[in-house]
């Protein structure tokens, strides 16, 4: 970590925090929903396969993925972590074509060029602005 700019918290308990929030608004609105569960609509199949859907979210984008995050910020600082969040959009269309099928359109490809260019032009402004003494 860089200097004293780290908080006194613990990453890991202030996410825990967040989990359970989420987990009690979550149980909330899955009640509602099968109190209001139109008929002829199919409840949660509960079993093996959705337990172990849910254990690989609460794992590994909640909580493998923020600690990652977290320290690739704290190693390349944020001016690098800016640049690698605008390819989020970029990078998941490409996933979900590769796990799913469902390849980007014209208007994906347009939409990545100007990500792509955007950060080009931020990385270029940076380079060609005169040094301050």
């Amino acid at each position: 970590m860089r200097g004293g700019t780290r908080p006194d918290w613990n990453w890991s308990e202030f996410l825990l925090l967040q989990v359970v929030f989420g987990i009690a608004w979550a149980a909330v609105g899955a009640t509602i929903e099968a109190a209001v569960l139109a008929d002829g609509d199919e409840p949660v199949r509960w079993g093996w396969p959705l337990a172990l859907a849910l254990l690989y979210l609460a794992t590994c984008p909640s909580l493998i993925a923020y600690y990652a995050w977290g320290t690739g910020v704290a190693r390349a600082g944020p001016a690098m972590a800016a640049l690698f969040s605008n390819l989020t959009p970029l990078l998941t269309a490409l996933i979900a074509g590769a796990v799913l099928g469902t390849w980007p359109q014209a208007y994906h490809l347009a939409a990545f060029a100007l990500i792509v260019a955007g950060i080009m032009t931020s990385a270029l402004r940076k380079s060609a602005a005169p040094e301050r003494r």
